[in-house]
Parts: C-alpha cells; structure tokens; sequence
C-alpha cells in the first residue's frame, strides 16, 4: 500500500445516471478509489438540479436534498449545475444541465496536486481532457457502466467496468445479496471458452483490493473466483461473440456437485440488458 499516491476522483453524475449506474453507491466508489491505499484528496460529483420543477414538485426537492445530504456524508463534495429549459421552434421543450467544463475545469485545476485520477463518465467529450491530464503526469482511470465512448476507453490508462465491482451498483431485485456468497448473483466475464465442447469459464471481483491487475484466480493474490459455466445456462443473447468480447455477464454462482470448492454459474445474462 502507498498513502503517498494523491488521488483524485471526478463523476459526472448524470452522465452515469442515464447510463446504467442508477443508484451506484458513492461509499462503494470511495473505497474502491482507494485500494491502493493512496489519499482521497478530491472527490467531487457533478449533478443536475431542476429549480424550477423544484419549486413546483416539493417532493422532488425534498428527495434531491435528502440525496445530495446522503453522498456528503460519505466525503464528497457536490457541485450542482441548475437545469436550463430550452424551447425549439416547434415548441419543444428540453432540459440540460451540463456540468462537462465545470468538471474539466477543476480537473486541471488539481491535475499537479495529484498522481491519479479516476474519472466516472462514459461520455467521450472527455477525450481531450484525459490527454491533458496525462500530458501533466497524471495517471487517469476510467470507469463506467454502458455506452461508454471507445475512443475514450482506449485514451485512458486503465479501464473498469462498474457492474464488476462488487455492491457498487445493487442488485434491485436481490436486495439481500452477498455477493460472492454460494446462491448470490454476481457479475462477471468470461475467461476462456470451448465451443466444441459446450462449456468454459467465467471470473467475478470476490473483493476491492489493489491486486485488480491479477486476474489469474489460480493465482493466491488474486481477487478473482473462476466459476465453471454451461453452455445450457446462457441466456440467449450471451452468443460466442459476447463471451470473447468479455461482455459484462450477470448469472448465480451456486457450489459444484463435481469439484469441492468449486463453483458454476446459473442462468447468465448479460448484465446492460438486465439491469436499469
């Protein structure tokens, strides 16, 4: 571990919002910022506020205030962006509220106060500001849940999925799951897989740590569980082309009657289609 790796993370809430992350926990990312054991020195998140829907739907405020208070307390600062109301020619109205340059902005701003940088968003108007970023001797991480720009995933120095990260993003419909636990559904990808004989294997984050780069679960360092998989159990949508591509799968993990300790997977899915 190396408390003196200065770190800085940076989401773009509505952004992640819109695309696959409602509802992740913020005291999940935290820790999940920290793994490496480095200090937290900037943990800002970028959210949109509606005043004017505000003054009309008191319950609205009341859950975006109680919202906002409940991420505070777990050591992030809020920069709230007011909604604008935009009417078109046809009388179509839009609501916008970005917090893209705020967001730079302070990036830079902070980029020589630390070594890393974790950027929530999967939006690729960020390209420009990775390369910058890195071009100040910053290491920039990225992570995300779906539609997230290539380009940007390619620009960053490491990328990671938001569904893999154990709790980060609840299960809804298991709202008593212990990830990792025999019977618990988790999310995961495929590790290697045999067409001709119906069957291969899939890896999940049994735990945050700093040893992410280990994902050999052979290896006694790693944070990784392999789980034996049929080709029975997919869904589907999970083809040979989403196994290679190490789609984001979501399935059960249930004890294996051939193996001790071993585990196999149930009913695999891909997780951007099964979760909101």
């Amino acid at each position: 571990m190396n408390s003196s790796i200065r770190v800085g993370v940076f989401v773009d809430a509505e952004n992640i919002k819109f695309n696959g992350g409602y509802q992740m926990r913020y005291d999940v990312l935290r820790r999940f910022a920290a793994r490496n054991g480095g200090t937290l020195l900037r943990l800002n998140t970028y959210m949109a506020f509606d005043p004017e829907r505000g003054r009309d739907d008191p319950e609205y405020a009341r859950r975006s205030y109680a919202f906002q208070q409940g991420i505070r307390d777990y050591g992030w600062k809020i920069i709230v962006k007011q909604s604008r109301r935009f009417t078109d020619d046809e009388g179509n109205v839009a609501i916008k509220a970005n917090s893209d340059l705020d967001l730079a902005v302070e990036a830079m701003l902070q980029a020589d106060n630390l070594d890393e940088i974790l950027l929530v968003t999967g939006d690729g108007d960020f390209l420009e500001l990775v390369n910058a970023l890195q071009n100040r001797g910053c290491r920039v991480e990225l992570l995300a849940f779906k539609n997230i720009s290539k380009r940007l995933q390619r620009q960053v120095d490491n990328f990671y999925s938001g569904y893999v990260v154990p709790d980060l993003l609840p299960i809804y419909y298991e709202p008593r799951n212990e990830w990792g636990a025999p019977g618990s559904c988790v999310r995961g990808v495929c590790s290697k897989w045999f067409t001709d004989k119906g069957y291969g294997f899939l890896r999940f984050l049994k735990r945050i740590d700093g040893n992410l780069w280990v994902t050999d679960p052979r290896d006694p360092d790693s944070p990784y569980v392999g789980v034996f998989c049929h080709a029975n159990e997919l869904a589907d949508e999970v083809n040979e082309e989403a196994l290679l591509r190490r789609e984001v799968l979501e399935f059960y993990i249930e004890p294996s009657e051939q193996k001790n300790d071993g585990l196999v997977a149930r009913n695999v899915r891909l997780a951007t289609q099964v979760n909101r």
